[in-house]
């Protein structure tokens, strides 16, 4: 039983961190569901690193050619730096915010601030339904307001994908560009809060550190399957327009858990 549930967890770490359903909410409703108690860090820096691994996987060819370009000279080697800044400027609101506010925001993990919040994520998928995105060229800006969404998402319950690419959608960016913009830049906050977990880890006893090697290599793979497939997915969804599904899962989710949470 205890291998799957980590299976479970794994599978909905992996869909929810790329799909707009906030994998934080989900997966504190899903250790609550399965009874699991307080968060299994050793778990939690393997999950995240494989959704982080499935990104690069899915993304490689963009990957590799930020890496191969950024140092040259030349049109290529211009946009490159350029969106490689972009990207990193993006982060700066969520690192502030995390690093500033960690504990008091690991304390709002309860079910029904979960379930509040989801409620919120129910809204954002709805009004960026409505919104066409455009063709305006990314700039600060516009990468500083996508990051500002990204740090909302810190919040429990609040879907990292759905506020970013509903954000980039209203400031005017192309669906494509907003998805591929969205995932990538997830990158960062992702292998942060794996490296400050994996901190966090370290300074365990060893006793305490160790745990059901079975259950976490099956939650990894099935976190880094489905987060492939989610990612994937993810991208052809948002070209089409067709986010209303996940923001009424996200409400319904949100009642039931301020009901029950």
């Amino acid at each position: 039983m205890e291998v799957l549930s980590y299976l479970l967890l794994g599978l909905v770490q992996g869909l929810t961190e790329f799909l707009p359903v906030s994998s934080s909410g989900h997966l504190t409703l899903g250790q609550a569901i399965l009874g699991l108690g307080e968060e299994d860090l050793t778990f939690t820096v393997l999950v995240h690193a494989a959704t982080a691994l499935s990104t690069v996987v899915v993304f490689r060819e963009d990957i590799l050619g930020l890496v191969r370009d950024v140092f040259t000279s030349g049109e290529s080697g211009a946009h490159a730096r350029s969106y490689t800044g972009l990207l990193l400027l993006s982060a700066v609101p969520a690192a502030v915010l995390g690093l500033g506010f960690k504990d008091a925001i690991e304390a709002l993990a309860t079910p029904k601030f979960v379930g509040a919040m989801l409620c919120v994520t129910a809204l954002v998928l709805l009004l960026s339904q409505r919104a066409s995105g455009g063709n305006r060229p990314l700039g600060a800006g516009r990468a500083l307001g996508i990051g500002l969404a990204q740090a909302c998402a810190i919040l429990p319950g609040i879907s990292r994908s759905g506020s970013t690419i509903g954000a980039a959608l209203m400031l005017g960016v192309s669906r494509e560009e907003a998805a591929k913009f969205s995932f990538l830049m997830a990158l960062i906050p992702i292998g942060g809060a794996t490296l400050l977990t994996l901190k966090d880890l370290m300074e365990q006893p060893a006793a305490e550190a160790a745990g059901p090697w079975l259950g976490y290599a099956v939650g990894t793979l099935a976190a880094f399957a489905s987060g492939w497939a989610a990612c994937t997915w993810m991208i052809r969804l948002v070209k089409r327009s067709n986010l209303a599904g996940f923001g009424a899962h996200c409400l319904v989710a949100g009642i039931l858990a301020l009901i029950f949470g």
